[in-house]
């Protein structure tokens, strides 16, 4: 897994306030568009490598993802 990835996976597994708190956190720190972000983190909990990284945050999206 890349830096990125990781990245992205830490950020889904903190505790946000507010979703535009969120964004901005994402534009800010990982430097990418909101959209660019949620299109990355789609394709990554699919993955095996996301899973064993974090396996709690792939799962609890993988099921928010099915309702």
């Amino acid at each position: 897994m890349t830096d990125l990835e990781r990245a992205i996976l830490n950020m889904e597994g903190r505790d946000w306030r507010t979703a535009a708190r969120k964004e901005d956190v994402i534009r800010r720190e990982l430097d990418m568009s909101v959209i660019a972000y949620y299109q990355a983190l789609n394709a990554l909990i699919d993955t095996q490598a996301a899973l064993e990284y974090v396996p709690t945050v792939v799962n609890r999206l993988r099921r928010l993802r099915r309702k």
